[in-house]
């Protein structure tokens, strides 16, 4: 399983054996997610739908149409406790070569440049090792904190997509914000 390092961090695939720890992450943020992601049932919530939900992650990634990484602090050696995944989902091949970023993070852990950090080294693998040419990072116009985020690194907003996602129960619009790689 893939594994890269930044300064402060270690972004790494997961398999199965990490459902306890990915389950974990899911509802000490329950709440705090709530209001940015699709509605959960209360079967998310539980240690068999994560174990499932990471070998699907595996299969996505060997078929090339994912990768996701979840994000540990250096010093947690034993990879008890993770604050975040980046997840570039949709990755189209052929004249597109194109993906859709989603990240999230702890709430304990805000405000401290972690987002920024993972990210720019996610931005790099997709343009470096994967060559692809455009990510999309669809973001609500309320979610000041991830267009601050997108903006450093220097997303460009295309407009707006009426209704695109359900979120938390309701169609919302969002902000299409655009890195291209010029070097592709």
């Amino acid at each position: 399983m893939r594994r890269y390092e930044t300064p402060r961090l270690v972004l790494r695939e997961l398999d199965e054996t990490f459902a306890l720890t990915v389950l974990s992450y899911y509802q000490r943020n329950k709440d705090f997610l709530q209001e940015w992601e699709a509605e959960r049932s209360e079967e998310f919530f539980t240690l068999e739908y994560q174990s499932e939900r990471l070998r699907q992650d595996i299969e996505l990634t060997k078929s090339g149409t994912v990768l996701k990484l979840w994000l540990f602090h250096k010093d947690d050696k034993d990879f008890f406790k993770t604050i975040d995944c980046i997840n570039f989902s949709n990755i189209v091949r052929g004249i597109l070569q194109s993906c859709i970023l989603g990240y999230k993070l702890d709430k304990d852990e805000l405000n401290k440049g972690y987002m920024t950090e993972a990210l720019q080294k996610g931005i790099d693998i997709i343009f470096q090792e994967y060559q692809l040419h455009r990510i999309e990072a669809p973001i609500m116009p309320r979610n000041h904190a991830s267009i601050q985020v997108v903006k450093k690194l220097g997303f460009e907003n295309e407009g707006i997509a009426k209704k695109l996602l359900k979120v938390n129960g309701k169609w919302e619009d969002h902000m299409r914000w655009v890195l291209i790689n010029e070097k592709c």
